[in-house]
């Protein structure tokens, strides 16, 4: 069982914790949460601090210039080898479709990708799920020919015909599919057939979970209430969401078939020692393989020590 002592001013009030997000719909039970005062049920409320760029996340968290943050795991490898102390608390989504090798219609199988240019961007999410669908075929990143592209970039790649095979996320997805009136492109896999290859993850120090333990199951504690005022509500929590993201309600309720939020029944599922997804041994395989190779690090930290699932015994105790 998890020991829990917070220690709070015994006069004013306490300050709202600030958690790191990016505009993301997998972030909806965050949004959620704080719009409904969820996390002040448990301690103190929740600040949501929008970041731009998502690579300078990890240092904030590390430097304490947040409490906690949302992170890809491949985001938390690469940190704890650089000698991060960054520890995985929950997982918060996974990407269920929101992720594809987009390809043009010559293009019909994962084998067909062999001798091919494939536009995406190294080091990314993008890297990792072409790395998975190719090894499910024998295939490497050795046998296509890659070609450097933003996700964002990758449907004017395909559009100009510089390349017949892209990796990219939504909205971009959408975007290669109804070029030509929809009759070019197609999607050769999607995140759906590799959930828990990208997953995002609320993430905290280690020193935080030694001085604080009762801080992050509060806040766990709220993103859960918030995920269940999404599935009871989804209306309203459609709302919620758009305003945050700043899209109508009809796009979110659009982009949230492509991701999953697990509950807490199956929150433990990622820590599990297994090599089949969702398991973070599995993915976390094949994202360091992909991270040493390109250079970003030069020792992998174990995947143990990017983790601490005590947390979520904890819930799934009741406790």
């Amino acid at each position: 069982m998890l020991a829990c002592t917070l220690v709070l001013p015994q006069t004013g009030a306490a300050r709202d914790l600030k958690v790191g997000v990016v505009n993301w719909i997998g972030y909806g039970p965050f949004y959620v949460a704080a719009a409904n005062g969820y996390y002040r049920k448990y301690g103190p409320d929740v600040q949501l601090v929008t970041f731009s760029d998502n690579s300078l996340m990890p240092g904030a968290v590390q430097g304490a210039e947040l409490d906690a943050t949302t992170l890809t795991f491949d985001q938390v490898i690469v940190a704890d080898s650089r000698g991060l102390t960054l520890k995985v608390v929950m997982p918060v989504d996974y990407s269920v479709g929101g992720d594809a090798i987009v390809a043009a219609d010559t293009v019909r199988s994962l084998q067909d990708l062999k001798g091919h240019k494939v536009a995406y961007q190294p080091g990314s999410t993008s890297e990792f799920l072409l790395g998975f669908a190719l090894g499910t075929v024998g295939l490497s990143e050795r046998d296509i020919r890659s070609v450097t592209s933003t996700p964002e970039g990758v449907p004017a790649m395909l559009a100009s015909h510089a390349v017949e095979v892209g990796v990219t996320y939504e909205p971009n997805v959408s975007t290669v599919l109804t070029l030509d009136g929809g009759r070019r492109f197609h999607a050769l896999l999607t995140s759906r057939e590799a959930r828990g290859m990208i997953t995002d993850v609320l993430v905290v120090t280690a020193d935080t979970i030694a001085r604080n333990p009762k801080m992050v199951q509060g806040l766990m504690r709220g993103t859960l209430d918030g995920l269940a005022f999404m599935k009871s509500n989804p209306q309203q929590a459609a709302a919620i969401i758009a305003k945050a993201l700043d899209i109508a309600p009809a796009e979110v309720m659009r982009q949230l078939p492509l991701i999953e939020n697990p509950d807490l029944a199956h929150l433990g599922d990622v820590y599990q020692k297994s090599t089949a997804l969702p398991s973070f041994y599995a993915s976390g395989r094949i994202i360091g393989d992909m991270v040493l190779k390109s250079g970003q690090i030069k020792t992998l930290a174990p995947i143990e020590a990017t983790l601490d699932n005590r947390f979520v015994q904890a819930l799934q105790a009741g406790h």
